[in-house]
């Protein structure tokens, strides 16, 4: 027990290091894409602060499985690398026995994953969600960049020269209005202001101090100028899907429910699946009831004509009805694939923690390195070999190409079967895994040149 102990207090720092230096690091790239649509809006810092508390939930779905993957590397690494794994081989006590402790310790730490997967993550993503909407509810202008058009709204194209975010009033103002296409309509003003209407359908922008240019497309003489102090334009703004956060109403997305509530999705969507799939049959049925119908009514009137006629009308309308039935069928089927494929990755990525154990303790021993650096550069390799997998098998389940199971769990069980090799590998012989090959790769500092003798 007191060997159990130890090897266990030998993980739980590098664990928590490796928790550390990796949310910094998702953290530092979060504020490096996100940060020129945050800071300088006039957003006050508690909704900051808020977004990224909420983006932490994703951020630590991927740092755990490799937090464990370094710190059964740093631990087993150290351990060889202080001649402790030779002592306990030479007391008796097998590689297999030593890791029966970060076991445990993994699959503790799965099933914390699985729950936090299941209950905090949905949640999370769905605030973050909601929040941003809110946002952009709040500041329309944030998705204007000055000097730039802006073409987030259909049928318009939005210059403004300069914008204050806190106020959302643009100045210089160059507005291309495309609504009607036989006529092509040039707004300038020197100032507006862009806000929603009460209902968030519509985007209002009440312009002052500007000129209307007007020009038909079909007639180039007609040409019409209206000078205004002030004119509003409502555009519609159903494409950004505003919603108010106290809504509890509002749709969440697959990866904003737990895997119980897609389970029930996806047991809805079968039964309308069903449906189609009987709709579909029925017009197959019908189809081919009426080409037979079509032929002999067509034998009977003895006209090559009216047959070749009778049935390409009625073989054209019967297509077009099974092709909607079989672009909605296919669709509720890639719903479904969507959905089992969250499901799958709530349980296939906390399992690969289990796995790592596998994988990092004989790598470990091999290495004889105890260093974050050593460990970090071998993890960064699984890892991504491992998320490569995870991401084309998600993608190809997506599209259909791949049941969700395997999709998903083909990374779990390359990983699976790597661990199992490495692990025997290493409990029946000593290997070491030496490093020095990369000093070859390293150019040597040139000696300076040695003084030679005056009689030289």
């Amino acid at each position: 027990m007191l060997i159990f102990k130890y090897i266990i207090k030998a993980h739980i720092a590098p664990f928590l290091f490796s928790i550390f230096i990796l949310m910094s690091v998702f953290l530092l790239q979060f504020f490096m894409k996100s940060a020129d649509q945050l800071i300088g809006k006039g957003l006050s810092n508690i909704i900051i602060i808020k977004l990224v508390v909420y983006n932490l939930a994703w951020m630590l779905i991927l740092v755990v499985p490799m937090a464990v993957l370094i710190s059964t590397l740093m631990a087993f690494g150290s351990l060889a690398q202080n001649n402790e794994i030779a002592v306990l081989k030479a007391s008796g006590m097998s590689l297999y026995k030593m890791l029966v402790p970060p076991v445990l310790g993994s699959i503790v730490i799965a099933g914390l994953l699985v729950l936090f997967s299941n209950h905090v993550y949905p949640d999370a993503n769905h605030a973050a969600r909601v929040l941003i909407q809110d946002i952009s509810r709040k500041k329309p202008t944030l998705s204007l960049v000055p000097g730039v058009f802006s073409q987030e709204i259909p049928n318009q194209s939005i210059l403004a020269r300069k914008i204050d975010r806190k106020t959302n009033v643009l100045k210089n103002l160059t507005i291309y209005d495309k609504t009607d296409p036989r006529n092509i309509s040039v707004i300038t003003a020197k100032r507006g202001k862009l806000y929603f209407t009460k209902n968030l359908l519509n985007l209002v922008l009440d312009l002052h101090n500007g000129e209307i240019h007007t020009s038909n497309n079909y007639d180039y003489k007609a040409y019409r100028k209206i000078i205004f102090e002030r004119h509003k334009i409502v555009m519609d703004a159903s494409q950004f899907s505003f919603s108010q956060s106290s809504n509890k109403s509002i749709h969440r997305m697959d990866r904003e429910l737990s895997a119980n509530a897609m389970i029930e999705r996806v047991d809805s969507l079968n039964i309308i699946k069903s449906k189609y799939q009987a709709e579909l049959n029925e017009k197959l049925t019908n189809y081919f009831i009426a080409k037979a119908s079509t032929q002999k009514e067509g034998v009977v009137k003895k006209s090559k004509k009216f047959i070749y006629l009778r049935v390409g009308d009625k073989i054209k309308a019967a297509k077009g009805t099974l092709r909607s039935s079989n672009n909605r069928l296919r669709n509720n089927t890639e719903n479904i694939d969507k959905y089992w494929v969250e499901i799958h990755k709530k349980y296939s990525i906390p399992f690969a923690c289990i796995l790592f154990i596998f994988v990092g303790a004989p790598l470990g021993t091999m290495t004889r390195k105890g260093g974050f650096g050593v460990a970090a550069g071998i993890s960064l390799i699984f890892f991504l070999m491992y998320w490569a997998f995870l991401i084309g098998g998600e993608k190809l389940s997506d599209r259909g190409m791949l049941s969700p199971f395997w999709g998903t769990w083909s990374a779990n069980v390359i990983l699976l079967a790597l661990g199992i090799y490495f692990t025997i590998k290493s409990a029946k012989e000593r290997v070491t895994i030496n490093f020095d090959f990369l000093k070859k790769l390293i150019p040597q500092k040139l000696l300076p040149a040695k003084d030679f003798d005056a009689d030289n």
